[in-house]
């Protein structure tokens, strides 16, 4: 994905419902970055795995939810993250978003 707070395209977690994909023409992200930082509450450290086709280990940027075209996304699902990935996921978003 290539985008305003990418110099690159790199890649995403898409965090928007499954169900709700098809009737938008975007999608909301969070990018990732292979620049690590130790802020546990709103970044997800995430493994280079075969499972994920990450290149380096990196962080979910939960600070960096965003909502773009679909056609900005160079590739549709290249990788799925672990259930504990997504656990952490979930609980740094609640805490980004409030909810």
């Amino acid at each position: 994905m290539k985008g305003p707070y990418t110099g690159k395209p790199r890649p995403a977690v898409v965090v928007q419902a499954t169900a709700a994909v098809e009737y938008r023409d975007s999608v909301t992200v969070c990018l990732l970055t292979s620049e690590k930082i130790d802020a546990p509450a709103f970044r997800v450290r995430v493994r280079r795995s075969k499972w994920n086709a990450l290149e380096v280990d990196s962080d979910i940027m939960v600070d960096k939810v965003v909502t773009i075209p679909k056609e900005a996304m160079a590739s549709p699902g290249l990788g799925r993250l672990s259930p504990r990935e997504i656990a952490d996921l979930n609980r740094a978003l609640r805490f980004w978003l409030a909810l």
